[in-house]
């Protein structure tokens, strides 16, 4: 494996997942070898102002020698289209069209590029992770809520102003509960953890404790989620035409009660032509992937620029 002509070896860049209680960030060489790593708490309150310090504070003591030549950072809400503004970041105080790449680049005099948290949880995915054999990919996170990330080519999507990805917010039933996003029956509305407290009044690790126990209702619910999963997958496929579907997320760890249903689906559901070779694939990285992501995403911005 050699570098690209316009990197050099030695250069390295630092990738950043800033949570709502926890900032992820660690400085990677070019191959993706995590070099030195930290985890902090997210200020609170989480104003824009305190999150930088504690942003630059921890820069400096993951990369005191200055080595890193790019910073990518994502962010738990949507960036622009140029990862420049943060424009809202769920769970955190009085953030609406916050500049930070350019307040981070101020800072540390190095070039900053910001993605949406789960976007670069595929680009992790994509780069290190379930998807480094294959150049297109999508991703989807089974959390509170349900993410994703679309990788065209081996590149991240973001369409023309940077909101492309809600894959979780794609209608599957018009009729169906409300979201909080406006629409009815969302994906989200049937495959997120508050989705399957709502239906079973438990939680995932514990309907996926009953299943592995061979609880037959639990068994019949995870065949149920899969069916509802893999008819919104199959849309997603018909649309973009993947490699591989990774599902990623907290959900994910009782993927082998719901797979199988998903596969039944996407073969009832979507013509042969349209999921030639497709391989339905659970996650690899976990709660590292968001901050891979923003390394790679720092790469690409460093090799650009």
């Amino acid at each position: 494996m050699t570098a690209p002509t316009d990197l050099s070896t030695a250069d390295q860049v630092i990738g950043i997942d800033l949570g709502g209680t926890a900032i992820k960030l660690g400085r990677f060489d070019w191959k993706g070898n995590c070099l030195q790593s930290l985890t902090v708490p997210t200020p609170q309150p989480a104003t824009p102002e305190a999150v930088l310090l504690a942003l630059v504070e921890a820069i400096d003591s993951v990369d005191p020698d200055r080595q890193a030549v790019a910073i990518g950072l994502g962010t738990p809400g949507p960036a622009d289209a140029e990862g420049r503004i943060a424009r809202v970041a769920i769970n955190l105080d009085g953030w609406r069209d916050i500049p930070l790449a350019d307040w981070l680049e101020a800072k540390t005099d190095r070039p900053t590029i910001l993605a949406n948290d789960a976007n670069c949880a595929g680009l992790g995915e994509f780069w290190l992770g379930a998807g480094k054999h294959f150049r297109n990919v999508i991703l989807l996170t089974l959390g509170t809520g349900v993410g994703g990330a679309i990788i065209l080519d081996g590149k991240l999507f973001v369409g023309h102003d940077g909101a492309a990805g809600e894959l979780g917010l794609i209608t599957l039933n018009p009729d169906g509960p409300e979201c909080n996003s406006g629409n009815r029956g969302s994906l989200e509305q049937y495959a997120s953890v508050r989705a399957i407290r709502r239906r079973t009044g438990l939680e995932p690790d514990e309907l996926g404790e009953k299943a592995a126990a061979g609880d037959r209702s639990a068994i019949e619910f995870w065949q149920e989620y899969g069916r509802d999963l893999g008819a919104g997958i199959a849309s997603l496929i018909y649309v973009l035409t993947p490699q591989a579907v990774i599902i990623g997320g907290g959900v994910s760890a009782s993927a082998e009660f719901f797979f199988p249903a998903i596969e039944a689906e996407l073969e009832r559901r979507v013509l042969p032509s349209s999921r030639a070779g497709l391989q339905l694939l659970r996650a690899e990285l976990g709660n590292q992937a968001g901050m891979v992501g923003a390394a790679k995403l720092a790469w690409q911005k460093y090799a650009n620029s």
